[in-house]
């Protein structure tokens, strides 16, 4: 199975667009590990092509505030602006469906998609030492996190934790 993992998209249908003509073909299954909105100016494309093509998908904290489910007032004011934007014009359906999106961490073939630390959906889990920690609260050996805007993902091995580096974009495309 390849999977297309992706996260931190913040409405922005431009770039989600061009990393699909990229992975075109060479994925089986696709999954998302939040902030589907935020910033950018597209967030009904971004939520609806995340809901008809993503198999899991875990909310993160621009889902939140972009809902109403969270207070804006430990967001800077750009990303305040855009959540309130987001508010105003994400469709009902849509609204709905990020609301309710779950926390994490969801659970698929063997990996677990957080959105941050399984304590913590706000917490930066961005090297090997954040990752082991939160490895301890997790129940498989393989897991993806959003919220950094890094890519790649960690894997438990034998008492370590190891960085999956993420594949190569190809130049040529």
């Amino acid at each position: 199975m390849r999977y297309l993992i992706v996260s931190d998209i913040h409405a922005n249908w431009e770039a989600l667009e061009a990393v699909l003509e990229d992975a075109e073909g060479r994925y089986d299954r696709a999954v998302c590990c939040g902030d589907l909105v935020g910033y950018g100016a597209d967030p009904n494309r971004v939520v609806e092509w995340v809901r008809d093509h993503c198999s899991v998908t875990v909310r993160g904290n621009h889902d939140r505030a972009c809902t109403g489910l969270e207070d804006l007032e430990w967001f800077n004011p750009v990303a305040r602006a855009a959540a309130v934007w987001t508010l105003d014009n994400l469709s009902p359906e849509n609204a709905t469906f990020v609301r309710e999106l779950p926390h994490g961490p969801s659970f698929m073939d063997g990996i677990q998609l957080l959105h941050g630390s399984p304590l913590d959906e706000d917490e930066y889990v961005v090297g090997p030492e954040e990752a082991f920690e939160a490895f301890a609260y997790l129940e498989t050996h393989l897991a993806f996190f959003g919220h950094t805007h890094l890519q790649g993902g960690f894997v438990w091995n034998q008492a370590r934790v190891e960085t999956i580096p993420p594949v190569p974009i190809d130049s040529d495309r």
